[in-house]
C-alpha cells in the first residue's frame, strides 16, 4: 500500500477517474479536491457544510452528499468528526459542475429537512441511492434512511427509514440488490431492486427495520462507514475503530481485513481504478491521507464513471 498524498481534511468520498486522478471531498474543508498522481491537490469546488459522499453523474457532473458539517476535535494528531456544529443550516445533495458551480438539489424529502446526508451509488437508469446519517447533539441523535432520487432534481422519495445511521451505500454487479451500511450497530443491510428506486424485503433470514435483510454483523466495538462493491460482487467496507477495509462475501462470510500500513481508526472509504480496476484507493481520513493498493480482485465499474471528462 503507497501513499498517494497527506494533509488532507478528513477525505471521503473517493472517485478514481480513468486520467489517474482521483476525487475526494475534503469533510473539514468543505471542499471537493482532486488529488493528481504526483501528490497534488486542487479543489474543484467549494460545497460549504460538510461533503461526504460523491459519484460521477450521467451529465458528468459530480454529485455530492452534504452532511451539513461537524463540530470537529484534534487529538494526537488525529481528526475526529463530533456533533452537529453551532453553524448547521441543513443537509443537502448538491451537483457540483468541473468549472466549480454548485446547486443544490435536494434539501427535503416529503416536507421533513435532510440531516446528514451520507453517501450515494447511481443506477443504470440515471437515479441515485442515497443514505442520510442523521446529525447528533449533546443528548439526541437523528434516526437514518435511504432515499432515491432523480440526477435533474425533480424526484426525491425515501424508500427506508429507522436506522442508527444509515452510511455507505452500493449496489451488486447486476443491479438487483441494494446495500447500506448502519454506523453504529455494524451491520451490512440489503434489499432487493424491484425496478428503479423500488425495493423489497428478501426471503428468509434475519430482517430489520425496513424490511432490510442483514448481509453481516461485526461483533465487539466496531462502526461502519463507507463501502463499495467489486466485480465478484463483495462489499467492501470501511470499518471504524478497527481502521480497514473489511470485505464480505454476497452470502455475508467475512473474508479478509485490509488495513492502512499506519493505524488510523478512521479508514472511512474504498473505489476502484488503474488498468483492470485493479487499484483500490483507500481514505484514511483522521491521518488526512489517501493510498492506494493492489487489489486481489477486479473492481466495479460504475455507472458514468466514463461520463467524468480527463485532463486538468
Amino acid at each position: 500500500m503507497r501513499e498517494i498524498a497527506s494533509g488532507l481534511r478528513f477525505p471521503e468520498g473517493p472517485v478514481a477517474l480513468d486520467d489517474g486522478s482521483v476525487l475526494v471531498v475534503e469533510i473539514e474543508r468543505g471542499t471537493v479536491s482532486r488529488v493528481w498522481p504526483d501528490g497534488s491537490v486542487t479543489v474543484v469546488a467549494d460545497c460549504g457544510g460538510g461533503p461526504n459522499g460523491a459519484a460521477v453523474g450521467p451529465d458528468g457532473a459530480v454529485y455530492v452528499c452534504n452532511n451539513g458539517g461537524f463540530a470537529w476535535h484534534h487529538r494526537g494528531g488525529v481528526t475526529l468528526p463530533g456533533d452537529q456544529p453551532p453553524d448547521y443550516r441543513g443537509g443537502c445533495v448538491q451537483r457540483v459542475s468541473w468549472d466549480g458551480a454548485v446547486t443544490e438539489l435536494y434539501t427535503s424529502v416529503d416536507g421533513r429537512p435532510l440531516r446528514g446526508p451520507n453517501d450515494l451509488v447511481f443506477d443504470a437508469h440515471g437515479g441515485f441511492y442515497f443514505t442520510d446519517l442523521g446529525k447528533h447533539r449533546p443528548r439526541e441523535s437523528d434516526r437514518g434512511g435511504l432515499y432515491y432520487a432523480r440526477a435533474d432534481g425533480s424526484r426525491v422519495a425515501e424508500i427506508a427509514y429507522g436506522f442508527t445511521g444509515l452510511n455507505g451505500v452500493g449496489l451488486s454487479p447486476d443491479g438487483s440488490r441494494v446495500y447500506a451500511a448502519e454506523t453504529v450497530t455494524g451491520r451490512v443491510w440489503f434489499w432487493n431492486v424491484d425496478g428503479p428506486g423500488r425495493i423489497s424485503r428478501p426471503p428468509g433470514g434475519v430482517h430489520g427495520p425496513a424490511g432490510a435483510a442483514l448481509l453481516h454483523g461485526f461483533g465487539g466495538y466496531q462502526m461502519l462507514d463507507s463501502l463499495a462493491v467489486d466485480s465478484a460482487g463483495n462489499v467492501c467496507v470501511a470499518t471504524l475503530m478497527t481502521g480497514g477495509i473489511s470485505v464480505l462475501s454476497p452470502a455475508g462470510e467475512l473474508l479478509e481485513v485490509v488495513r492502512p500500513p499506519e493505524p488510523d481508526r478512521f479508514v472511512t472509504n474504498i473505489c476502484f481504478g488503474g488498468p483492470g480496476l485493479r487499484t483500490a484507493y483507500i481514505t484514511s481520513s483522521g491521518a488526512g491521507k489517501l493510498y492506494a493498493t493492489e487489489w486481489p480482485r477486479p473492481g466495479l465499474r460504475l455507472n458514468y464513471a466514463d461520463a467524468a471528462p480527463t485532463g486538468s
